[in-house]
């Protein structure tokens, strides 16, 4: 099974937060925090959302929304077709490959499956293949074009 697959159905009673978050982005090989995110080499694969609010000057970051990388286009919008009480985008967004995500809508079986494959966008194809041996993962084909 991958990410785009029905995993989306799974019922877990307890929905996610920024802790979470940072408890399994974190745990990801070679993943550090920077800034309101998370990367690998210097390479972002989420961030918590930084929204722009009328009156405010620059953004404020939403701790309940984390915009995550996705493998392209046609990823985005099946996510954004599937399950819209989840996932969401903004005009910022239009044709880059991440969607927001609503942390309370989601459980943590869902945010690891979705912090784990934007990882795997963003990794080395090297470093991926480390971690399925090690880990046991299951290969998945996130850079190929669809």
């Amino acid at each position: 099974m991958g990410l785009l697959t029905d995993q989306f159905e799974r019922k877990n009673s307890r929905m996610t937060d920024d802790e979470d978050v940072f408890r399994i982005a974190l745990t990801l090989p070679e993943a550090t925090a920077e800034g309101s995110g998370f990367g690998i080499r210097g390479k972002g694969f989420a961030w918590f959302y930084q929204e722009k609010v009328e009156g405010v000057k620059g953004r404020v970051e939403r701790r309940d929304v984390l915009a995550v990388r996705v493998a392209n286009a046609d990823a985005k919008e099946f996510l954004l077709m599937a399950a819209p009480d989840k996932f969401f985008t903004v005009p910022h967004y239009n044709g880059y490959p991440a969607v927001l995500v609503r942390l309370p809508a989601i459980d943590t079986d869902e945010l690891t499956d979705l912090l784990r494959e934007a990882w795997r966008i963003q990794a080395p194809k090297k470093r991926v293949a480390a971690f399925d041996a090690d880990s046991g993962n299951e290969v998945h084909q996130t850079n190929q074009k669809v």
